[in-house]
């Protein structure tokens, strides 16, 4: 098995910051993981009418909508082989409000069929996303959401991009800080900005072979569809 990023970006993965190609370039087979924590220096939602979908998302911990400066975050990165034989990846973000803690989940796998990755949102993956990756002039990653799937059941849809969230993402390593930095806007073409973040983290790899990744970092429900 080969990392996922690896497979999505072919030759440009050497592109990366060195940082870069250390923090997306493992797989199970290194029965490693990698856990980050920071600060959010801003944490921030759209006008009153995005609240409904905000506050549906944070059900199934997609997205959420809580608002906030200087939050201290984690993140929860495990590669493994999930029940359909796929190479995964758990993307388990924790964000510390002072009067609670939201969550915001995924699960990635490179597809060959559709040759691309597939983000599996939230704790059931009822919604894939297609995500278009590229390498930066300052050695990020870039990624962009793109078609998104809806699966329940025997039921299977394109859901429209007109009723959810466009993503735009940018994670790089900050040599003068001595840390990473991402930044997260979501859109929808109706109602404007969603939801987004941008802050800074530091990470740390641990062994951790299968047996020991954590269940509440795992989805709920795998969704075999692609």
């Amino acid at each position: 098995m080969t990392s996922i990023y690896r497979q999505a970006l072919g030759a440009d993965f050497e592109r990366l910051h060195p940082k870069m190609q250390w923090r997306f370039g493992f797989s199970s087979i290194d029965e490693r993981c990698q856990i980050g924590s920071g600060l959010m220096d801003e944490i921030w939602r759209g006008p009153w009418w995005t609240l409904p979908v905000l506050v549906l998302g944070s059900t199934r911990h997609i997205l959420f909508p809580t608002r906030g400066r200087r939050v201290p975050f984690t993140i929860a990165n495990y590669a493994y082989v999930d029940r359909s034989g796929r190479e995964a990846v758990t993307w388990a973000r924790r964000f510390d409000f002072t009067r609670r803690t939201r969550a915001f989940d995924a699960t990635m796998i490179y597809s060959t069929r559709r040759d691309t990755i597939v983000d599996y949102l939230g704790t059931h993956q009822h919604l894939a996303v297609d995500l278009d990756c590229w390498v930066d002039d300052e050695g990020a990653i870039c990624i962009r959401s793109g078609e998104q799937r809806f699966y329940e059941g025997h039921a299977a849809f394109r859901f429209p991009l007109a009723l959810s969230g466009a993503a735009n993402v940018r994670e790089w390593w900050d040599e003068a800080a001595a840390c990473f930095r991402i930044e997260v806007n979501v859109t929808n073409k109706l109602f404007g900005p969603l939801f987004g973040y941008r802050g800074s983290f530091t990470v740390e790899e641990r062994s951790c072979p299968a047996a020991a990744i954590p269940t509440d970092v795992l989805p709920v429900r795998e969704e075999h569809r692609e």
